[in-house]
């Protein structure tokens, strides 16, 4: 299952840009073996004007055909590592090819979009820099691909 990380905004070069680049490269070694991977980044622009409807729609324009959609909401779902890991591994056995994250830009992700979701997840309920929870992400992805793959990374 290939996994997508979508999210309005580029991110520049720097502290942010090298630790998601490098938690994308372990879990692609990592999830190999899995059935799970690669891991890529697709990056839309944020609308200056255009609101969350225009970042909503060229979000939809980045999500694989027939993706499970899981936006990134302060209003999803909180759960401990063991059971992101687990539900990735339930979309990976149930033989769906894409999983897509959907990150929002300043303002969130837009109610219409955020309702087409499959899934809503969230880090907590603070306030989050729509650039760090890329990382925060990605570090969770090859944290899942380590426990499903039995590894230390993650005392039980």
């Amino acid at each position: 299952m290939k996994l997508h990380i979508c999210a309005v905004g580029r991110l520049r070069t720097g502290p942010e840009r090298d630790l998601l680049d490098d938690y994308r490269t372990r879990f692609d070694r990592t999830g190999r073996a899995l059935g799970l991977g690669p891991a890529t980044v697709h990056e839309v622009e944020d609308k200056k004007g255009g609101g969350m409807a225009a970042e909503a729609d060229l979000l939809r324009r980045a999500l694989p055909k027939g993706a499970v959609i899981c936006a990134l909401d302060e209003r999803g779902k909180l759960m401990s590592s063991p059971d992101f890991a687990d539900k990735i591994a339930a979309w990976r056995d149930a033989g769906r090819s894409d999983l897509a994250f959907i990150i929002g830009g300043a303002d969130g992700i837009d109610p219409a979009l955020r309702a087409e979701a499959d899934f809503s997840l969230s880090f907590g309920k603070m306030v989050w820099p729509h650039m760090m929870v890329r990382v925060m992400l990605s570090e969770q992805i090859y944290r899942a691909a380590s426990i499903l793959a039995g590894g230390p990374y993650h005392r039980l």
